[in-house]
């Protein structure tokens, strides 16, 4: 792999967390985009860690030019815990990198701030060191047979309306979760929640970035905000979302509750409080990701009679979300994001019809 940051205290702070890995193979380094694009000429590299904030070339331009000459190449994006840089790698992961880490912010001392680095590049470098380059996008499949015991029972009409759609996404999701909702009819008549794992200033501009380019509202969620009809919640980085019955609808709440597979918000939190609401009327759709958030609230889902989509593995960054609730049965079908938006925008469509 190759780190490109114009800081040499920051090249050597990567390298240093690569040393505890010794199935991740440094091979070298560069302080300005030109070098690294000539790096990558010169030899052959798998990952690329990439600072937004460069002179020269930039980050995004970089980045361009690494998905033009080299789209094998996965890229994780180095990226500072402010609006700007919220801003940058948003734009980054739609111009194609597969992730982003956020450079340690507050730290107490240099091992402090090398073990969270550490902590969290590590298990995504070797993840995306593992997925196949360029996989082609697959057909819709069919939820396999499940072992005795762990096929759900029950379950509302396969292509009927969705009185909910609940969506869960992380490694690389926001570009999934950006069709599914610019799919979503203007005449909605659910609502939409997602959970999308990112920190709070992330999740702000992604709602900000979704907003303007859907055709139904999109904000982030606030504590206590009627649920409503046609438009989209966002959950809050650092806070679960999610819902409760009350005599007027239910209502959206957001809780600081322990992190459920190291992540706040959590998909599984708000799945769980869905299948509470809305029982057979919620659709669950979960998206590319590290890990196994989302399982259980799926599982919860099911029981009362829910619907579960999940991105197939072809078109998935990481097919850990999406792949361990396909292995367990709980999925009617495993779509390409082209799929799954068009099967959310039909159930929108059949809930809007309702009226």
């Amino acid at each position: 792999m190759l780190v490109v940051d114009d800081s040499i205290v920051f090249r050597r702070f990567v390298a240093a967390a690569l040393e505890g890995a010794p199935d991740l193979e440094l091979a070298g380094v560069a302080a300005t985009g030109r070098i690294a694009l000539e790096r990558l000429a010169a030899g052959r590299v798998d990952l690329v860690t990439l600072d937004l904030d460069m002179p020269g070339l930039d980050g995004l331009e970089t980045l361009a030019a690494i998905r033009a000459r080299h789209p094998g190449v996965r890229v994780v994006m180095l990226s500072a815990l402010t609006e700007r840089g919220a801003v940058a790698t948003l734009d980054a992961l739609a111009a194609g990198a597969s992730d982003w880490v956020t450079k340690p912010a507050g730290a107490r001392g240099p091992d402090d701030a090398l073990r969270r680095l550490a902590e969290e590049l590590v298990p995504k470098l070797r993840l995306l060191g593992g997925v196949a380059r360029a996989a082609p996008a697959s057909a819709p499949v069919r939820r396999p047979e499940a072992p005795p015991g762990e096929a759900p029972e029950g379950g509302g009409p396969p292509d009927g309306p969705a009185a909910a759609i609940i969506i869960g996404a992380s490694t690389g999701g926001p570009t999934v979760v950006d069709a599914l909702i610019r799919a979503l009819p203007p005449d909605l008549d659910a609502p939409v929640l997602v959970v999308q794992h990112m920190p709070a200033l992330f999740t702000a501009q992604l709602a900000r970035r979704l907003d303007g380019r859907a055709r139904v509202p999109v904000a982030e969620a606030v504590d206590g905000a009627p649920v409503g009809s046609g438009r989209v919640w966002i959950a809050p980085g650092g806070q679960h979302l999610a819902v409760k019955a009350a005599a007027d609808g239910p209502r959206l709440r957001l809780t600081e509750g322990p992190p459920e597979h190291g992540c706040r918000p959590a998909v599984d939190v708000l799945l769980r409080a869905a299948a509470e609401v809305w029982g057979a009327g919620a659709l669950a759709v979960i998206c590319t990701g590290m890990g196994r958030d989302g399982l259980a609230g799926c599982a919860a889902l099911r029981a009362r009679g829910g619907r579960v989509l999940v991105q197939d593995e072809a078109s998935s960054v990481v097919w850990g979300m999406p792949g361990v609730v396909w292995r367990a049965g709980l999925a009617e079908a495993a779509l390409p994001p082209e799929g799954l938006a068009a099967a959310v925008a039909t159930r929108a469509r059949l809930a809007a019809a309702r009226r």
